[in-house]
């Protein structure tokens, strides 16, 4: 039987151990290791496939689950940093170089979700996380425009770096938060009542009430990092915090906010999400490499779609 594994998990508090968060496998698997800077996976359960992002090669990579073959998803990409999936299934893409949210559609084209806010072009959009109702809420710092290296070095015409959520209907692009030094990460707690975004500049993780029509109010630190910077986070299905820590592994936090374990990853961690086919494998894209865990927790079931309106 797999048990607590000490050269891959760390225990720091016991409920670490009780909730079988180091009871998965015993050694990180590589799924790919020819990245220039690997981030954004993201499972896809109808193809049984992963896409990620490799941002400074400008290019989507895909890597199928049955056959363990990678190849590529697009190129050139717009500079991609994170991805996931909209209520239909469709793949969202933060495009650094484009300054851009963009969606792929079924048969395979590319429609534009948000390029600009009240005129002025985004900075470089950076993940994005998909609510129930519809809305597309992503975090947009200027990581992508300070240099050449993970998009294209500019200005911002913004002149802030935010958080932001586009109307399902409307399509309107609307400020939701800020403040932020370099908002980066941003998941729904599972019932959708919060929303969590990571600063990595400054190194913590702060947490928001959701209101109905899409507004937020709060956002007090729920976690500070010890080392490094926090990146990308995602949920269990225990309601347990696992946030990309990278120079420091991959951190679990109990529901209240206490760091009660990590994961030991080499290199620089910058994105996780939880796939495959019983939603327990952790996909980690660590500088150069896409890692696989098969673990004994379980991430967060895909939210249910709002109804919509004119249905009763």
């Amino acid at each position: 039987m797999p048990g607590e594994q000490p050269h891959l998990y760390q225990v720091i508090d016991e409920r670490f151990r009780t909730g079988r968060c180091a009871a998965g496998d015993s050694k990180l698997e590589p799924l790919f290791e020819a990245c220039r800077w690997a981030e954004g996976p993201v499972y896809v359960p109808a193809g049984r496939y992963l896409v990620w992002s490799d941002i400074p090669n400008d290019r989507l990579l895909r890597w199928d689950e049955t056959t363990g073959t990678v190849g590529v998803f697009r190129s050139p990409a717009g500079h991609p940093n994170g991805n996931t999936l909209d209520n239909e299934g469709r793949l969202v893409t933060c495009e650094q170089g484009n300054h851009r949210v963009t969606r792929t559609e079924h048969d395979g084209s590319v429609t534009v979700i948000a390029e600009r806010f009240e005129g002025k072009r985004l900075n470089s959009p950076n993940d994005a996380a998909v609510k129930s109702d519809g809305s597309i809420w992503f975090s947009d710092p200027d990581f992508g425009i300070t240099s050449d290296y993970e998009g294209h070095r500019a200005d911002s015409e913004i002149g802030a770096c935010n958080v932001y959520r586009v109307d399902p209907d409307s399509g309107e692009v609307r400020l939701v938060a800020d403040g932020f030094d370099g908002p980066n990460g941003l998941v729904f707690s599972p019932d959708e009542r919060r929303l969590y975004v990571s600063d990595s500049r400054a190194n913590r993780i702060r947490v928001f009430d959701v209101h109905d029509g899409g507004t937020l109010s709060g956002g007090e630190i729920f976690a500070e990092g010890r080392t490094g910077s926090f990146d990308n986070i995602r949920f269990d299905d225990a309601g347990r915090l696992w946030a990309a820590a990278m120079h420091d592994g991959v951190h679990c936090y109990d529901p209240d906010g206490t760091l009660i374990g990590r994961i030991l990853v080499p290199g620089t961690v910058a994105n996780i999400r939880f796939g495959g086919a019983k939603r327990n494998r952790m996909f980690i894209a660590a500088d150069t490499t896409l890692y696989s865990l098969v673990m004994s927790v379980t991430g967060t079931p895909p939210l249910p779609t709002a109804r919509r309106k004119d249905q009763t």
